[in-house]
């Protein structure tokens, strides 16, 4: 996949064009694993085991891929540690730790409409 570089403002990052950066990182983080991954660091550093065990459900694959995705989009943070065998752990980054105020916010959200939800689900 080749990654747009964004060369305009900001606020010319418009989530309606097709070809927006601000559309693919959109893409990226608007996604179930990477919101629970999200959450998941929000309050401390873990480590892969520790990320899967947390985040119920989620596959070996589908953690490497969004934990390389969330990397690659300076949201989350790796660091290897030179033992044996080694030790990686995952951390939210600044940027990360912006977006956590939103995810927290959709968490809130669902808890507050989910029985709303599920009445519309059984009409």
């Amino acid at each position: 996949m080749v990654t747009k570089q964004f060369e305009g403002l900001p606020e010319d990052a418009d989530l309606r064009r097709a070809d927006s950066l601000a559309r693919e990182i959109f893409s990226d983080i608007a996604n179930k694993w990477a919101l629970l991954i999200i959450e998941a660091l929000s309050e401390r550093t873990l480590r892969f085991n520790e990320l899967r065990t947390e985040v119920q459900g989620i596959s070996h694959k589908m953690l490497t891929q969004n934990l390389r995705m969330l990397e690659r989009n300076g949201l989350v943070e790796r660091e290897v540690y030179p033992t044996v065998p080694p030790r990686v752990e995952y951390t939210l980054t600044e940027p990360g730790q912006g977006l956590r105020a939103t995810v927290d916010a959709m968490c809130d959200w669902t808890q507050r409409y989910l029985r709303d939800i599920e009445a519309a689900r059984r009409r």
